[in-house]
């Protein structure tokens, strides 16, 4: 669990935060992750999500915009454990997992808007370290995420 918990940087840093729309489920076998974030766009692709858990994550978070799509996965169990030998604290999808059983025994946090069954393309469209926007929150390359049981919380850098 991170400490302090995101309710109480909320209450102390209120006007330095972003609050995400209450619309992500859990699926990590970790709950509660923070870090400086990395962001990728694409559209029911998922290549390039592959490519970026393949690499150091360094303790960040890395904030997928999947357009919201209800279509296909875009993060299963295989790259779950991906992520975790390569030091992601977690993953954002704004979009589907798929192989729940798996993600939830990785040791990674995984926030996501729905499971689905379907996988993705894999063409390798998509855009890495960009802003993107969704959940009600902008979402800048560096910014620090925290996320727990009661929802994510974004600032511009390092809350103490």
């Amino acid at each position: 669990m991170i400490s302090p918990a995101t309710t109480d940087l909320s209450d102390a840093h209120a006007d330095d935060v972003q609050h995400c729309a209450p619309v992500f489920r859990d699926y990590g076998g970790v709950i509660a992750f923070n870090g400086p974030i990395a962001t990728l766009k694409v559209f029911e692709d998922n290549v390039i999500v592959r490519a970026a858990v393949e690499k150091p994550g360094r303790g960040r978070v890395l904030v997928v915009d999947g357009g919201g799509s209800m279509n296909c996965a875009l993060f299963g169990g295989n790259l779950a454990t991906l992520a975790a030998e390569n030091g992601w604290a977690g993953v954002v999808i704004h979009g589907c997992i798929r192989d729940t059983d798996e993600l939830a025994a990785a040791r990674v946090g995984v926030k996501a808007l729905a499971a689905h069954p379907k996988r993705s393309a894999r063409t390798g469209a998509g855009e890495a370290d960009v802003t993107v926007s969704f959940a009600g929150v902008t979402f800048e390359p560096d910014a620090w995420l925290y996320a727990d049981a009661d929802g994510i919380i974004l600032a511009k850098t390092k809350l103490a």
